[in-house]
């Protein structure tokens, strides 16, 4: 389910939306809570974390979420909860020893 809503919410994010704060977005991962009644989106942006990219989101939440019962069939579509993904920023570079 949660790599479904994944690849249906890139999608509809490169060909449906047409905000373009959300252009350069990418949705890395998406977490199911375990009664598939919330869904913690992961993304990245190009330009990093912005006020403005969160904004876009929370806006055209209501949109996705309608977007996603029609386009997958979903009888109920979970609550969309957009989080930063840092994970590649958490990462250290250890070269270990020398």
């Amino acid at each position: 389910m949660a790599d479904s809503i994944r690849r249906e919410l890139g999608r509809i994010i490169v060909e449906e939306v047409q905000d373009p704060r959300l252009n350069l977005l990418t949705i890395t991962g998406v977490r199911m809570n375990k009664d598939l009644s919330i869904a913690h989106v992961l993304y990245t942006h190009l330009r990093g974390p912005s006020p403005e990219v969160e904004q876009a989101l929370e806006r055209a939440k209501g949109f996705l979420r309608s977007s996603l019962g029609h386009n997958l069939k979903m009888r109920y579509v979970p609550q969309l909860r957009f989080e930063w993904d840092s994970y590649l920023e958490d990462m250290v570079y250890d070269p270990g020893p020398e």
